[in-house]
Order: C-alpha cells, then structure tokens, then sequence
C-alpha cells in the first residue's frame, strides 16, 4: 500500500494528514471539483453531477474519507441540513458505485465520523462503540454517514469510521470559534461533558487505521479523558492570553441566536476511548493541561 487518495483533503485535518503521509513514505492524492486549482497531486470529482476520474481509483491502494460539508459554519436552514448530510453520504455512494464496476479495489477505506453519533447530552454515562445512535439531526447524519461507509465491506474493503470528537487545533476547529469573542465565558451551565482531541492524535489515529489490519468499525477518537465546557474554556483562554468570565452565555439566547445548532454546543457527551486503546493506539495528548500548552506554547 503506497498511494492514499483523500476526500476533503484541503480541510484542517486533509492537510495535515497529507503532510503526515508524506512524510511517512507514501504518495499522496487528493478528489477535488478543480483539481488544476490544487498544488497536491489530485482527480477530479463532483458530487453534484456524480461523476468521478476514475483514474483516481485505478491508483488508490486506499481511501481516506474526509469530505463534509461544516457542521457549525452556519445556521441550519432546510438547505444547509440537506447539504451536510448529502457532502457525507452522495460522496461516499459515488465512490462506491464505480468501484463496484472495477476488478482492481483498495485495501482500506478509513472515514471520518461524528461522536455526535450518540445524541445531544448523555449526562454522566460513559459512553462506548457499543451504545445506540441519538434521535436528533446530527445524530442522524453520522448513522447514515456510517451507513454509506460500511457498504464498501461488500466489496471486501476494510472499513474503519473514527467517530471525532471536538478538534482541538490552533488554525481550526472548534478553539478558534470558543476564544473569537473579546471575553471567554463558558456556554450554557458549562457543567456539559467535551470529548476533545488534539488534532496531532486524530492525524496519527487515521495513519494508525490505515496501517493496522486489526482495526474495523467505528472507533470513538476522542481523549481518555473529556472535561466540562467551563474548564476546556477557561484553560484555552488562560494559555491564550484572553480574559474569561465565569458568568456563563445563557442557554436561551444561544437557542434564539442559533437556533437547532444551540443543542451541539449546550449539550455534551462523555466518550470513552478504551476501544482505540485496546487496538494498540498511543494517545500523545491525554490531558485537556498538555494538549492546550502544545496548542499555546
């Protein structure tokens, strides 16, 4: 296996695991609608008319699926809901229905996946692979997400979903979003559970799926150990050198200002990551302290 064809790949996470890739000894791909606009090897594809460079397939010895369009980028209008779940699942479908047609198939197929999996808010209860999906939209999504990914284990590739937490990076994620205003503060009551991980350990955990034969099915990436809102924050804006206020934004604003969305931030899950470790992963960044001073030197 020496050529790895990404979807999503100019994303936050598609280009730091291009470089991580890269690095390693492998070469390189990424699906994009213009691929003369890209300065990493890529194919083209487009969703919306569903078609796809064949020639990508031909070459992939496996596939890292990272296309999606951004959960929290803007209000969840009638239009925006149906793009978030179609970004996931039509792209997903469009791979698979050509590689059905080919003799030659990649090894693996490792796709990226929501924790939001198991709901809005599960309290105190730890919460493994094993646990049943959420009613709500987002839950919704990552289960038909999941669907669309599991269907290429018909065509004897192995499949592996990494059910993301909240990605803790410098240039993206959620960290930006939390430290933006003037003065932090945590949301809602800020008792709410964030399963959290840092950007390095979700990089390496895809590497680590794509390596690792023993790994199948949807693995829970988050950190061993999830903090509550108010604490994430506080830390972040202490190490930022942002002022924060204890006093939390109330809930009930949130829900007029974001309307559904507010339930994504208000609510909160504590994950378990016991799966990922048994499968031999080594997490970097255990600890809320370490992985924010890496993030804040």
């Amino acid at each position: 296996m020496k050529n790895i064809l990404i979807t999503g790949g100019s994303g936050l996470v598609g280009q730091k695991l291009t470089k991580v890739l890269e690095k390693t000894g492998y070469q390189v791909a990424w699906l994009s609608r213009f691929p003369e606009k890209q300065s990493q090897k890529s194919f083209s594809w487009d969703i919306n008319q569903m078609k796809i460079d064949r020639q990508a397939l031909e070459w992939a010895d496996a596939i890292v699926h990272l296309a999606g369009a951004g959960v929290a980028e803007k209000r969840w209008t009638a239009a925006r809901k149906k793009l978030i779940l179609e970004s996931r699942t039509l792209s997903a479908q469009l791979i698979f229905d050509e590689l059905r047609t080919m003799e030659k198939k990649p090894e693996v197929l490792v796709s990226a996946s929501g924790a939001n999996y198991y709901g809005l808010d599960n309290g105190e209860k730890w919460l493994t692979e094993a646990d049943p999906a959420g009613h709500d939209f987002l839950a919704e999504v990552v289960v038909k997400w999941e669907r669309s990914v599991e269907q290429f284990n018909s065509l004897g590739i192995r499949t592996v979903t990494l059910r993301t937490g909240i990605v803790l990076a410098k240039d993206g994620g959620a960290l930006p979003q939390m430290l933006q205003p003037p003065v932090a503060a945590p949301l809602g009551d800020g008792k709410q559970y964030m399963s959290w991980i840092h950007i390095q350990d979700l990089v390496d955990m895809f590497s680590y799926a794509l390596e690792h034969k023993n790994l199948k099915g949807p693995y829970n990436a988050v950190s061993p150990l999830p903090v509550s809102n108010k604490v994430l924050t506080q830390q972040a804006a202490k190490l930022s050198g942002k002022p924060f206020v204890s006093l939390p934004a109330p809930g009930f604003l949130l829900k007029i200002v974001l309307g559904e969305m507010a339930g994504m931030i208000l609510g909160g899950n504590r994950i378990s990551s016991d799966k990922m470790i048994s499968a031999g992963y080594k997490f970097k960044f255990t600890e809320i302290a370490h992985a924010l001073k890496d993030l804040y030197p």
